[in-house]
Protein backbone atom coordinates (compact mmCIF):
# COMPACT_ATOMS: atom_id res chain seq x y z
CA UNK A 1 0.00 0.00 0.00
CA UNK A 2 1.25 3.39 -0.43
CA UNK A 3 -0.48 6.90 -0.10
CA UNK A 4 -0.17 7.16 -4.56
CA UNK A 5 0.63 5.03 -7.24
CA UNK A 6 1.85 8.11 -8.83
CA UNK A 7 6.07 7.36 -9.61
CA UNK A 8 5.45 4.19 -8.06
CA UNK A 9 5.79 0.61 -9.86
CA UNK A 10 3.11 -1.44 -10.62
CA UNK A 11 4.44 -4.47 -8.93
CA UNK A 12 7.29 -5.04 -6.12
CA UNK A 13 8.27 -8.59 -5.57
CA UNK A 14 5.62 -10.13 -7.51
CA UNK A 15 2.88 -7.97 -5.25
CA UNK A 16 0.82 -5.63 -6.73
CA UNK A 17 1.09 -1.62 -5.57
CA UNK A 18 -2.23 -0.60 -4.40
CA UNK A 19 -3.40 2.73 -3.44
CA UNK A 20 -4.22 3.20 0.40
CA UNK A 21 -7.52 4.56 -0.46
CA UNK A 22 -8.87 2.38 -2.78
CA UNK A 23 -7.59 -0.70 -0.07
CA UNK A 24 -9.76 0.60 2.55
CA UNK A 25 -12.54 0.75 0.12
CA UNK A 26 -12.37 -2.99 -0.33
CA UNK A 27 -11.27 -4.20 3.16
CA UNK A 28 -14.29 -3.84 6.13
CA UNK A 29 -13.36 -1.92 8.95
CA UNK A 30 -13.97 -4.79 11.50
CA UNK A 31 -11.65 -7.01 9.11
CA UNK A 32 -8.73 -4.66 9.42
CA UNK A 33 -7.87 -5.48 12.86
CA UNK A 34 -6.57 -9.19 11.88
CA UNK A 35 -4.43 -8.20 8.74
CA UNK A 36 -0.72 -8.09 9.59
CA UNK A 37 1.04 -4.98 7.45
CA UNK A 38 4.66 -3.99 7.41
CA UNK A 39 5.82 -0.72 7.47
CA UNK A 40 9.09 -0.88 5.21
CA UNK A 41 9.67 2.92 5.19
CA UNK A 42 12.77 4.95 6.55
CA UNK A 43 11.94 5.39 10.37
CA UNK A 44 11.88 9.06 9.95
CA UNK A 45 8.11 8.76 8.67
CA UNK A 46 7.05 5.18 10.18
CA UNK A 47 5.64 6.81 13.49
CA UNK A 48 3.34 9.20 11.38
CA UNK A 49 2.41 5.86 9.08
CA UNK A 50 1.04 3.82 11.73
CA UNK A 51 -0.69 6.49 13.17
CA UNK A 52 -2.89 6.48 9.88
CA UNK A 53 -2.77 2.43 9.64
CA UNK A 54 -4.15 2.93 13.85
CA UNK A 55 -6.77 5.28 12.97
CA UNK A 56 -8.18 3.33 10.05
CA UNK A 57 -8.28 0.19 11.94
CA UNK A 58 -5.46 -1.68 11.26
CA UNK A 59 -3.93 -3.33 14.43
CA UNK A 60 -1.50 -5.42 13.85
CA UNK A 61 1.48 -3.69 12.40
CA UNK A 62 5.57 -4.32 12.17
CA UNK A 63 7.95 -1.54 11.69
CA UNK A 64 11.06 -2.67 9.43
CA UNK A 65 13.77 -0.83 11.67
CA UNK A 66 17.15 -0.77 10.78
CA UNK A 67 18.08 -3.56 13.01
CA UNK A 68 15.45 -5.70 11.27
CA UNK A 69 16.57 -4.57 8.08
CA UNK A 70 20.04 -5.36 8.76
CA UNK A 71 19.42 -9.31 9.86
CA UNK A 72 17.03 -9.51 6.50
CA UNK A 73 19.86 -8.49 4.49
CA UNK A 74 22.40 -10.42 5.93
CA UNK A 75 20.32 -13.56 5.72
CA UNK A 76 19.41 -12.72 1.94
CA UNK A 77 22.86 -11.92 0.76
CA UNK A 78 24.78 -15.11 2.27
CA UNK A 79 22.39 -17.20 0.31
CA UNK A 80 23.26 -15.52 -2.64
CA UNK A 81 27.03 -15.47 -1.68
CA UNK A 82 27.60 -12.20 -3.50
CA UNK A 83 27.62 -9.46 -0.49
CA UNK A 84 29.50 -10.68 2.42
CA UNK A 85 28.64 -9.72 5.97
CA UNK A 86 31.31 -8.23 8.01
CA UNK A 87 29.35 -9.57 11.26
CA UNK A 88 29.37 -13.28 9.47
CA UNK A 89 33.21 -12.76 9.36
CA UNK A 90 35.83 -14.45 12.26
CA UNK A 91 36.65 -11.78 15.03
CA UNK A 92 40.08 -11.30 15.78
CA UNK A 93 42.07 -10.33 19.47
CA UNK A 94 43.23 -6.81 18.17
CA UNK A 95 41.46 -3.52 17.34
CA UNK A 96 42.47 -1.73 13.96
CA UNK A 97 42.70 2.33 14.49
CA UNK A 98 39.41 3.89 12.77
CA UNK A 99 39.17 7.30 11.74
CA UNK A 100 35.07 8.49 10.98
CA UNK A 101 34.28 12.02 9.87
CA UNK A 102 30.12 12.39 10.44
CA UNK A 103 28.71 14.98 8.24
CA UNK A 104 26.51 17.37 9.78
CA UNK A 105 24.72 20.40 8.47
CA UNK A 106 23.23 23.26 10.49
CA UNK A 107 20.40 22.34 8.57
CA UNK A 108 19.81 18.84 9.78
CA UNK A 109 16.59 18.57 12.58
CA UNK A 110 17.82 17.73 16.25
CA UNK A 111 17.52 14.03 16.58
CA UNK A 112 14.57 12.70 19.21
CA UNK A 113 16.89 10.33 20.17
CA UNK A 114 20.21 11.16 21.90
CA UNK A 115 22.38 8.75 20.35
CA UNK A 116 26.12 8.38 21.68
CA UNK A 117 28.82 8.09 19.13
CA UNK A 118 31.47 6.18 19.33
CA UNK A 119 35.03 8.20 20.22
CA UNK A 120 36.40 7.28 16.89
CA UNK A 121 33.46 9.22 15.30
CA UNK A 122 34.20 12.88 14.64
CA UNK A 123 31.85 15.20 13.35
CA UNK A 124 32.39 17.32 10.19
CA UNK A 125 30.40 20.72 9.54
CA UNK A 126 29.39 20.56 5.19
CA UNK A 127 28.50 23.38 3.47
CA UNK A 128 30.35 25.55 5.77
CA UNK A 129 31.44 27.97 3.21
CA UNK A 130 27.68 28.42 2.29
CA UNK A 131 26.56 29.77 6.21
CA UNK A 132 27.47 31.62 9.23
CA UNK A 133 26.40 29.39 11.85
CA UNK A 134 29.21 26.78 13.49
CA UNK A 135 27.89 23.50 14.71
CA UNK A 136 31.19 21.60 14.80
CA UNK A 137 35.00 22.21 15.51
CA UNK A 138 35.58 20.73 12.39
CA UNK A 139 34.21 22.02 8.80
CA UNK A 140 34.74 21.52 5.38
CA UNK A 141 36.10 25.19 4.50
CA UNK A 142 39.71 24.55 6.02
CA UNK A 143 42.28 23.73 4.02
CA UNK A 144 41.85 22.41 0.53
CA UNK A 145 38.43 22.37 -0.15
CA UNK A 146 35.09 22.38 -2.22
CA UNK A 147 32.48 23.54 0.53
CA UNK A 148 30.56 26.02 -1.66
CA UNK A 149 29.83 23.59 -3.89
CA UNK A 150 27.97 21.35 -0.79
CA UNK A 151 24.23 22.94 -2.12
CA UNK A 152 25.35 19.64 -5.24
CA UNK A 153 28.12 17.52 -3.63
CA UNK A 154 25.75 17.33 -0.14
CA UNK A 155 27.99 15.09 2.20
CA UNK A 156 30.68 14.67 -0.96
CA UNK A 157 31.93 18.24 -0.02
CA UNK A 158 32.87 16.18 2.98
CA UNK A 159 34.51 13.32 1.62
CA UNK A 160 36.99 15.52 -0.41
CA UNK A 161 37.88 17.37 2.68
CA UNK A 162 38.80 13.96 4.24
CA UNK A 163 40.97 13.46 1.05
CA UNK A 164 42.60 16.68 0.67
CA UNK A 165 43.26 16.81 4.35
CA UNK A 166 43.80 13.96 5.66
CA UNK A 167 44.17 10.95 2.83
CA UNK A 168 46.63 13.19 1.33
CA UNK A 169 48.25 15.11 4.53
CA UNK A 170 52.23 14.43 4.94
CA UNK A 171 51.33 14.04 8.84
CA UNK A 172 49.02 11.15 7.79
CA UNK A 173 51.05 9.64 5.07
CA UNK A 174 54.58 9.90 7.63
CA UNK A 175 52.98 8.58 10.02
CA UNK A 176 50.99 5.54 11.50
CA UNK A 177 47.48 7.42 12.23
CA UNK A 178 44.70 5.46 11.67
CA UNK A 179 44.66 2.70 9.35
CA UNK A 180 40.79 2.72 8.36
CA UNK A 181 39.35 6.52 7.49
CA UNK A 182 35.26 6.46 7.11
CA UNK A 183 32.20 8.93 6.36
CA UNK A 184 28.94 8.49 7.70
CA UNK A 185 26.64 11.52 7.19
CA UNK A 186 23.74 13.27 8.83
CA UNK A 187 21.79 10.58 10.13
CA UNK A 188 22.98 7.28 8.61
CA UNK A 189 25.86 5.86 10.78
CA UNK A 190 27.21 2.28 10.01
CA UNK A 191 26.02 -0.59 12.48
CA UNK A 192 29.51 -1.85 13.76
CA UNK A 193 30.22 -3.58 17.72
CA UNK A 194 33.80 -4.16 18.72
CA UNK A 195 34.09 -7.40 17.41
CA UNK A 196 33.11 -6.26 13.99
CA UNK A 197 36.09 -3.86 14.30
CA UNK A 198 38.39 -6.34 15.26
CA UNK A 199 37.39 -8.56 12.15
CA UNK A 200 38.33 -5.84 10.01
CA UNK A 201 42.52 -6.28 10.84
CA UNK A 202 41.39 -10.05 11.69
CA UNK A 203 40.46 -10.93 7.68
CA UNK A 204 42.24 -8.09 5.82
CA UNK A 205 38.68 -6.15 5.19
CA UNK A 206 39.27 -3.31 2.59
CA UNK A 207 36.33 -1.47 2.72
CA UNK A 208 32.93 -1.74 4.46
CA UNK A 209 29.84 -0.42 2.62
CA UNK A 210 26.15 -0.66 3.77
CA UNK A 211 24.37 -3.87 2.22
CA UNK A 212 23.07 -2.64 -0.97
CA UNK A 213 19.18 -1.63 -1.86
CA UNK A 214 17.39 -4.06 -4.29
CA UNK A 215 15.40 -1.34 -6.73
CA UNK A 216 13.05 -2.45 -9.38
CA UNK A 217 13.16 -2.87 -11.75
CA UNK A 218 16.87 -1.48 -11.65
CA UNK A 219 18.57 1.44 -10.33
CA UNK A 220 18.41 3.38 -13.74
CA UNK A 221 14.77 2.97 -12.93
CA UNK A 222 15.12 4.44 -10.06
CA UNK A 223 17.78 7.36 -10.51
CA UNK A 224 15.08 8.91 -13.46
CA UNK A 225 13.33 10.11 -10.57
CA UNK A 226 16.03 12.15 -9.72
CA UNK A 227 17.89 13.39 -12.44
CA UNK A 228 17.41 14.03 -15.56
CA UNK A 229 18.77 12.14 -18.80
CA UNK A 230 21.45 15.03 -19.88
CA UNK A 231 22.92 14.55 -16.24
CA UNK A 232 23.35 10.85 -17.03
CA UNK A 233 24.58 12.13 -20.51
CA UNK A 234 27.66 14.31 -18.88
CA UNK A 235 27.85 11.66 -16.60
CA UNK A 236 28.59 8.86 -18.88
CA UNK A 237 31.37 11.72 -21.25
CA UNK A 238 33.19 11.83 -18.46
CA UNK A 239 33.40 8.53 -17.42
CA UNK A 240 34.57 7.79 -21.49
CA UNK A 241 37.60 10.65 -21.58
CA UNK A 242 38.63 9.96 -17.99
CA UNK A 243 37.93 5.92 -17.08
CA UNK A 244 36.73 4.00 -20.35
CA UNK A 245 37.18 1.18 -19.33
CA UNK A 246 34.40 2.13 -16.41
CA UNK A 247 32.08 3.68 -19.24
CA UNK A 248 32.24 0.03 -20.63
CA UNK A 249 30.20 -1.67 -17.79
CA UNK A 250 28.42 1.87 -16.61
CA UNK A 251 25.27 0.29 -18.38
CA UNK A 252 25.46 -2.85 -17.16
CA UNK A 253 25.86 -1.58 -13.75
CA UNK A 254 22.65 0.57 -14.30
CA UNK A 255 20.95 -2.46 -15.01
CA UNK A 256 21.58 -4.07 -12.28
CA UNK A 257 18.94 -4.01 -8.80
CA UNK A 258 21.34 -3.27 -5.70
CA UNK A 259 22.86 0.19 -5.45
CA UNK A 260 24.87 1.48 -2.61
CA UNK A 261 23.16 4.31 -1.01
CA UNK A 262 24.10 7.33 1.07
CA UNK A 263 27.69 7.72 0.28
CA UNK A 264 28.53 6.21 3.38
CA UNK A 265 32.38 4.62 3.49
CA UNK A 266 34.93 2.92 5.92
CA UNK A 267 38.20 1.36 4.07
CA UNK A 268 41.32 1.37 4.48
CA UNK A 269 43.20 4.68 4.09
CA UNK A 270 45.03 3.79 0.76
CA UNK A 271 41.65 2.53 -0.39
CA UNK A 272 39.99 5.30 0.36
CA UNK A 273 43.06 7.53 -1.46
CA UNK A 274 42.25 5.41 -4.85
CA UNK A 275 38.89 5.67 -4.45
CA UNK A 276 38.96 9.83 -3.99
CA UNK A 277 41.32 10.07 -6.72
CA UNK A 278 38.99 7.87 -9.09
CA UNK A 279 35.73 9.75 -8.09
CA UNK A 280 36.52 13.47 -7.64
CA UNK A 281 38.02 13.97 -11.29
CA UNK A 282 34.99 12.40 -12.85
CA UNK A 283 32.77 14.67 -10.74
CA UNK A 284 34.23 18.07 -12.12
CA UNK A 285 34.42 17.14 -15.58
CA UNK A 286 30.38 16.30 -15.06
CA UNK A 287 29.92 19.76 -13.47
CA UNK A 288 31.33 21.22 -16.37
CA UNK A 289 29.21 19.25 -19.07
CA UNK A 290 26.46 19.43 -17.30
CA UNK A 291 23.74 21.68 -18.42
CA UNK A 292 22.64 23.77 -16.22
CA UNK A 293 26.09 23.53 -15.04
CA UNK A 294 26.68 22.82 -11.26
CA UNK A 295 27.44 26.15 -10.19
CA UNK A 296 24.13 27.65 -12.20
CA UNK A 297 21.72 25.11 -10.18
CA UNK A 298 21.04 24.13 -6.28
CA UNK A 299 19.81 20.45 -6.41
CA UNK A 300 22.35 17.96 -4.89
CA UNK A 301 22.14 15.98 -8.67
CA UNK A 302 26.35 15.18 -7.98
CA UNK A 303 25.19 13.55 -4.65
CA UNK A 304 22.59 11.06 -6.17
CA UNK A 305 25.75 10.50 -9.06
CA UNK A 306 28.38 9.58 -6.45
CA UNK A 307 26.13 6.77 -5.11
CA UNK A 308 26.05 5.32 -8.49
CA UNK A 309 29.85 5.94 -8.87
CA UNK A 310 30.49 4.09 -5.31
CA UNK A 311 28.24 1.34 -7.22
CA UNK A 312 30.43 1.13 -10.50
CA UNK A 313 33.92 1.33 -8.56
CA UNK A 314 33.44 -0.77 -5.86
CA UNK A 315 30.87 -3.54 -7.97
CA UNK A 316 33.60 -3.47 -10.76
CA UNK A 317 36.54 -3.93 -8.31
CA UNK A 318 34.68 -6.52 -6.64
CA UNK A 319 37.39 -9.26 -7.18
CA UNK A 320 40.18 -6.95 -6.64
CA UNK A 321 38.84 -5.42 -2.77
CA UNK A 322 38.15 -7.99 -0.14
CA UNK A 323 34.67 -5.78 0.69
CA UNK A 324 32.52 -6.43 3.83
CA UNK A 325 29.03 -5.29 4.36
CA UNK A 326 26.88 -4.11 7.61
CA UNK A 327 23.93 -2.04 8.42
CA UNK A 328 23.79 1.25 7.84
CA UNK A 329 21.22 3.05 11.07
CA UNK A 330 18.76 6.03 10.28
CA UNK A 331 19.29 7.99 13.33
CA UNK A 332 15.65 9.85 14.08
Amino acid sequence: MVSSVEGNAPVLGGIPVRDFSSVLGEIPPEERKDIKVLIATPENVQDEIEELLVSNGFQDNKRLDSTLWTDLMEGFHEGNGVFRSLRLLPAGDDLPEVCVYMAGSHKDRPLKNSVLLPEYVHTLQVGKACCEKKIAELSDDTGENISKKNGNYSELTGLYWIWKNRLCSREMCEGEGPFYFGLWQYRRVFELSPDDLSRLAANDVDVVLPYPMPYEPDINAHHERYLKSADWEALLLALEKLQPEYAEVFGEVLGQQYLYNYNVILAKKQVLKDYCEWLFPILEITEELSFPKGFERSDRYIGYMGETLETLYFMKNMDRLKIAHTGCRLLV
